[in-house]
């Protein structure tokens, strides 16, 4: 998963970044509200842990704006050494789901991001997942169309399966590299964008067929259930 912190203490960033990366998690820190609103425009988290105070910004009004922005899906989790009633109160009032006080627990808050993640974006339950014309049978790690196996290479089938597990969801350009390319590898942006072209195509993602994906220009792409006679954006 992609998780981004936002602490104005270098040290609390460098222990989150060490805590994530044992969980094979990706993260992105920002040690200031102004630097994270500059990704938050082109970039998506599934997780987003806030400090109370920072030096530019309120934490509570900055998780209000954010959650405003993103809708009720990613989770956020306060870290904070603030620890009274009224604060946890007001932090979840604000749109934390929720709070932890300083100094962090590794197990405690490995459990509370793993628990927050599952509620968020669980895991297929089952070895399939269908939609429409198409089924992933995921332990075999196939793609059928029409009930026919489809002959993608490792990284398209990882592609075609993070969109269709985020349907209507935009995932920006380094969420999905991330994702399927690994955190630390160098892929070239035009590595991406031909990897989803050669999906529009052998995936005959298309109007007519109820699916598409979209391209947003300087974000990302989002696969999205549209009418049959919905142009389609490329």
């Amino acid at each position: 998963m992609r998780i981004a912190a936002v602490d104005d203490d270098p040290l609390q960033l460098e222990f989150y970044a060490r805590v994530l990366d044992t969980q094979g998690h990706g993260f992105h820190g920002f040690a200031n509200g102004a630097e994270l609103r500059r990704q938050w425009r082109r970039e998506t988290f599934d997780l987003l842990i806030v400090d109370w105070q920072l030096p530019d910004a309120s934490g509570p009004e900055l998780v209000a704006e954010l959650r405003a922005q993103s809708g009720a899906a990613m989770p956020i989790l306060f870290v904070t050494h603030r620890d009274s009633e009224a604060d946890i109160v007001e932090g979840l009032a604000r749109g934390a789901d929720d709070y932890m006080t300083k100094p962090v627990r590794v197990g405690e808050l490995t459990a509370r991001i793993t628990a927050l993640l599952r509620r968020a974006w669980p895991a297929p339950a089952q070895e399939t997942l269908n939609l429409g014309r198409y089924r992933f049978l995921t332990t075999q790690r196939v793609l059928q169309l029409d009930g026919q196996p489809l002959a993608l290479t490792g990284r398209e089938y990882d592609l075609a399966l993070l969109l269709f597990s985020n349907l209507g969801r935009l995932l920006s350009r380094d969420h999905l590299r991330e994702a399927v390319w690994g955190h630390s590898a160098e892929v070239i942006s035009r590595t991406l964008d031909t990897h989803v072209s050669r999906l529009r195509q052998l995936l005959d993602l298309q109007p007519a067929g109820g699916l598409v994906i979209t391209a947003v220009y300087g974000i990302g792409y989002r696969l999205e259930q549209v009418a049959a006679d919905t142009p389609s954006a490329r």
